[in-house]
């Protein structure tokens, strides 16, 4: 059972955009890589709202975003990130951009979405 409730507008758009013709879990992954690295524009702020065991950040912490991490992961989508002097990929879902652009939060919540409905590649 979804997290959130159905959002029609972002289904379609995930559906047309990111996953379009996407026939497998590895095809979905690299849709969503490659439809959020065409949206998202580079470097940006975000801040951390949720802890997640895999990364260090807490809760409220800033970040830096610099790019996508490498592709190929179907565990997630993941970002290279800078934060107290250190480069580290962390999981795009735990991040809230600060002061960007429309699209770039349009991507980040699409993938947010995603995640939040429990939906895999």
């Amino acid at each position: 059972m979804s997290k959130i409730e159905e959002n029609q507008d972002r289904e379609d758009r995930i559906d047309m955009e990111a996953v379009v013709d996407a026939y497998g879990p590895e095809e979905r992954a690299t849709g969503w890589y490659y439809y959020l690295d065409d949206k998202m524009k580079f470097p940006f702020e975000a801040s951390c709202i949720k802890k997640i065991k895999s990364s260090p950040l807490n809760e409220g912490e800033k970040v830096t975003v610099l790019e996508m991490a490498d592709e190929g992961d179907l565990k997630g989508i993941y970002v290279n990130i800078q934060w107290k002097d250190r480069s580290f990929s962390v999981p795009l879902e735990q991040l809230h951009p600060l002061d960007v652009d429309e699209q770039t939060v349009e991507a980040v919540e699409d993938w947010q979405y995603w995640v939040d409905c429990g939906y895999q590649f």
